[in-house]
């Protein structure tokens, strides 16, 4: 199975499992991912982390060959294929953490850009190389990009289809942290940051913060109101305040 999906401890652990090729996107792995997130969303980790087999690649994008020669209304329902499933991580009801070990490039570029957070290994590699094929990113890759980085870094990268290096991802504010190996330790150290406060909490604080990008500041408030307001209705807010009050650590139960 190409597109394995574990659970350790806390978490679900999706990984690309195609090494021979990169970890090279088909659009059968496209669906086989989606798929896995679903799988980890339904299930009781409390944060997906996404990463590819061995030291090389993360991701190394699509599969070209079965990019061409295909008719206009397949090229749509393949770039609407990959929108969809990578927006999946959007509405997954946990955080999820890109482990990027080697080349993200292309869609494994925009599968990571999808994610909550992103870890760069020390050899981690960026880009949106479509750009040098006569193509631009179609999975999403010229939206969460400014989003993240700001549109002129994103003009640059995505019009010369350079790359990035973990540091030059750090500094542009692609990546969250440089993580060291062993990586998968390193991924489940910096989710336990957040794994154990209430997931009603964290969907309402990564919402807040999605509508931040795509609302007017006064929309963005109201909405910040709104989803505050519901937080407070929560048994998890009830239990975190208590807590405080007495001087524990509080037991969140998602309720």
């Amino acid at each position: 199975m190409t597109i394995e999906l574990d659970l350790r401890d806390e978490f679900a652990v999706l990984r690309i499992n195609r090494p021979e090729a990169l970890n090279a996107l088909s659009f059968s792995l496209i669906g086989d991912i989606g798929e896995a997130i679903d799988r980890a969303g339904a299930s009781d980790a409390r944060a997906l982390i996404v990463t590819g087999a061995g030291e090389k690649s993360f991701c190394a994008g699509a599969d070209i060959k079965e990019l061409m020669d295909r008719p206009l209304a397949e090229q749509k329902r393949g770039a609407e294929l990959g929108q969809a499933v990578f927006s999946r991580l959007d509405r997954l009801r946990i955080p999820s953490v890109a482990l990027v070990n080697g080349y993200a490039f292309g869609g494994g570029c925009e599968l990571a850009l999808a994610c909550t957070f992103r870890l760069a290994s020390p050899n981690a590699r960026f880009g949106l190389p479509e750009i040098k094929l006569g193509l631009i990113p179609g999975y999403g890759g010229t939206q969460r990009l400014p989003r993240l980085i700001g549109e002129a870094r994103a003009l640059e990268l995505i019009m010369t289809g350079r790359t990035a290096n973990a540091e030059e991802a750090l500094r542009l504010g692609l990546v969250n942290r440089i993580v060291e190996p062993p990586l998968l330790d390193a991924a489940f150290a910096f989710a336990r940051e957040f794994s154990s406060h209430g997931l009603l909490a964290l969907q309402f604080a990564r919402e807040a913060v999605q509508r931040a990008a795509s609302t007017t500041l006064a929309e963005g408030l109201r909405a910040e109101a709104d989803l505050s307001t519901l937080a407070y209705r929560t048994a998890d807010a009830e239990e975190g305040m208590k807590a405080f009050i007495e001087k524990r650590k509080p037991v969140f139960k998602d309720t």
